[in-house]
């Protein structure tokens, strides 16, 4: 079995290997980068379907808080590389930037090809060594000090070795869990895994018939009493089997842990734009004004789709061709308080074959924030979705990939 040496080894060729790879060669160091596909970046590839939303133009306070009670463990890593600092370091190696809505930030191609094409071309030009079809099995460590990894095939020695090798999540892409594996056996604690950021199956079937239309700014709140804060807000799409949309990419991450629990998962859905009862009312009462607006299908149009009014009126078991102002009292309060917050429940998921991230990962505590250093073994060092910290859809993950990819590969 060949053995050969290397200042620092790199496995994953995801966001956080590659940048990493590049700021190590960048301070002279001798790199070789290992991925056991047979081409590099293949989930960058696909990220954001192929159109790449890189990062997003929030302040580093308002982005740590989107990752919840973990973000701060992100400080050092955005000092280091905040979204300021990606799009000029995506500039130097020519690739160009924008952000059309303002806040989401794509290459102008929007393709993800071009970032890829630009970090390979930046890696040649460092004479980086890159190994594909090379899955590392195995940690080699004397004591608590890294020697380097085993291959299926061969052995690599070195000082420095990041992991960079992703969660579970589109196993298609490579996903296996092997940074967990290899990070377990040399002493670190995982944190339990889930599924995020992908769509959820219900109970109730009625949603299918509301596929046409996307229902913009809802409300997703968990109902159960310990969790209630859970909340989420964005635009949702109702599918064969449940919802899916942005809202409910964000909100998986907090469901599929309470699934695991629970079995199902009772929601609340206010799908009139944050109205709540009393301003239902006031609007009904101004549509009423109208001559033109009398049913209580012409007045639900007003709020929701056509065929999302209709299930509402099945829900509320009120014909919706009747008189609004005939309508009896408890059968007004109870469509009502259904267009205030509609229930849900959620029955499960497709797990990680459709999760694009992973909630979970190697534990916070045993990783310095300042370094992205192991605190168990020294030269060992971790970046991205790897460790136990993941936040919504919106170029957040992959900001954080790129991050704590540069903080880990300065060595410091």
């Amino acid at each position: 079995m060949n053995e050969k040496n290397y200042d620092v080894i790199v496995i994953g060729s995801g966001a956080a290997g590659i940048i990493s790879a590049i700021v190590a060669a960048r301070a002279g160091k001798k790199v070789l980068l290992l991925e056991k596909l047979t081409k590099i970046a293949s989930k960058l590839k696909a990220t954001g379907g192929g159109r790449c939303n890189l990062t997003n133009t929030l302040s580093n306070e308002d982005f740590m808080a989107r990752f919840g009670k973990e973000g701060r463990f992100m400080q050092d890593a955005l000092k280091e590389f905040d979204y300021h600092k990606l799009i000029k370091f995506l500039e130097e190696i020519g690739i160009q930037t924008h952000a059309p809505d303002g806040f989401r930030v794509f290459p102008t191609s929007h393709s993800s090809a071009t970032i890829i094409s630009g970090l390979e071309d930046e890696m040649k030009r460092l004479g980086i060594t890159i190994k594909c079809s090379q899955k590392v099995t195995r940690l080699l460590a004397t004591g608590n000090h890294i020697d380097g990894v085993k291959t299926e095939a061969e052995i690599f020695l070195s000082p420095n070795v990041i992991i960079a090798t992703g969660g579970l999540g589109y196993p298609v892409l490579g996903a296996e869990g092997d940074g967990y594996n290899l990070a377990s056996e040399v002493g670190h604690k995982i944190t339990e895994l889930s599924p995020a950021m992908m769509p959820l199956k219900t109970k109730e079937t009625w949603g299918k018939n509301c596929r046409a239309d996307t229902i913009a700014k809802v409300e997703l709140r968990v109902d159960i009493k310990k969790y209630k804060k859970l909340r989420a807000k964005g635009d949702l799409i109702f599918t064969n089997a449940g919802i899916r949309g942005p809202v409910v990419l964000d909100f998986a991450r907090e469901v599929t842990p309470l699934l695991k629990k629970y079995g199902e998962v009772p929601l609340l859905l206010n799908l009139t734009k944050g109205k709540n009862e009393e301003q239902i009312r006031e609007h009904f009462k101004e549509e009423l004004s109208h001559e033109n607006i009398t049913t209580v299908m012409e007045l639900l149009r007003t709020l929701i789709p056509e065929a999302l009014s209709m299930e509402i009126c099945h829900l509320a078991e009120v014909n919706p061709d009747t008189k609004y102002k005939k309508l009896e009292g408890i059968k007004r309060d109870k469509l009502i308080s259904l267009l205030a917050w509609t229930p849900l429940t959620i029955t499960g998921h497709d797990g990680f074959k459709m999760a694009m991230i992973t909630r979970g990962g190697i534990s916070l505590k045993e990783i310095h924030p300042k370094t992205m250093q192991s605190k168990i073994i020294d030269g060992l060092y971790f970046c991205g979705e790897v460790m136990n910290l993941d936040g919504p859809c919106g170029g957040y993950n992959l900001q954080w990939s790129f991050a704590s990819g540069y903080l880990a590969g300065k060595l410091l």
